[in-house]
């Protein structure tokens, strides 16, 4: 059974097989005033299955879920410190999941159901509700991005203020942030999602509908064996730039046993997608 901790004394089971997936859940942040802007974090709960299933295997199950809980848990920590932003977190399979209900209750975010058939109908449904609501900007974010620099989301609004729409473009071919000032429901048509013509994709049709686009920086996000690796070298690296000390140690554990699994160090194998 995988476990995740809520407040103290508190235990989240989740359904899974194998060794406990526990999550340490940082104090609630801060309530922050009413602001113009709206980051939405879309986020899956982290059931061993049903998460990161593209590393399985090598990983199992359970490692996949903790190595995703943990990155969800950077996003959160990183987005609290945020000033000017209204925080909310597009849950999935429902916000009704105990792993969302604690991280509500210690980070003070607000909770959404991801709402529509596939991901580009969760998008569009989420900036729909944002506007809905009032706020001037909006910004949509992923969860696989284990060093996203903070400062992203406040050049995410800089440049949101200046262009119709940014994107933070990965490094295969998708992108792991989208900021709109208006709904643009064209921009999450026809799009094959988990490919590398995502980005491309979306620049056409903003070009098509006459839209300016702000860039930010071109990331790597954590989809496959090849990602995996590039996020174990990198925090083995000095500094460790941007991981959580969380995320370095399931990090670390990984690289312990992946090799044993596969004949030896430096023997990884995927397939890039988004």
């Amino acid at each position: 059974m995988a476990k995740a901790r809520g407040k103290k004394g508190e235990t989240i089971n989740q359904k899974g097989k194998g060794k406990s997936v526990t999550f340490d859940l940082s104090p609630p942040s801060s309530p922050l005033m009413p602001s113009d802007a709206a980051l939405i974090i879309f986020a899956k709960a982290p059931i061993p299955g049903q998460v990161k299933t593209r590393l399985c295997p090598p990983l199992t199950p359970d490692e996949a879920a903790s190595l995703h809980g943990s990155v969800v848990l950077d996003i959160l920590e990183r987005s609290k410190t945020v000033r000017g932003l209204d925080r909310f977190l597009g849950c999935a399979p429902s916000k009704e999941h105990p792993f969302f209900k604690a991280l509500a209750a210690r980070h003070g975010v607000q909770l959404w159901d991801q709402v529509g058939e596939d991901l580009g109908r969760r998008m569009d449904h989420a900036f729909q509700t944002a506007f809905d609501k009032g706020y001037r900007y909006a910004i949509l974010v992923g969860t696989d991005l284990p060093t996203l620099p903070t400062g992203s989301f406040h050049q995410a609004l800089t440049l949101l203020k200046e262009y119709d729409m940014v994107l933070g473009p990965t490094l295969d071919g998708g992108y792991y942030l989208i900021g709109l000032k208006t709904p643009i429901p064209e921009l999450f048509i026809d799009v094959s999602w988990s490919t590398d013509q995502v980005f491309t994709r979306s620049q056409h049709t903003a070009q098509s509908l006459g839209l300016t686009m702000g860039l930010l920086e071109n990331l790597r996000d954590l989809d496959t064996i090849e990602d995996l690796q590039a996020f174990i070298d990198e925090a083995r690296g000095p500094g460790k730039r941007g991981f959580s000390t969380r995320t370095i140690r399931v990090l670390q554990t990984l690289a312990s046993r992946i090799p044993k699994r596969m004949g030896g160090p430096h023997t990884y194998h995927g397939h890039s997608s988004l």
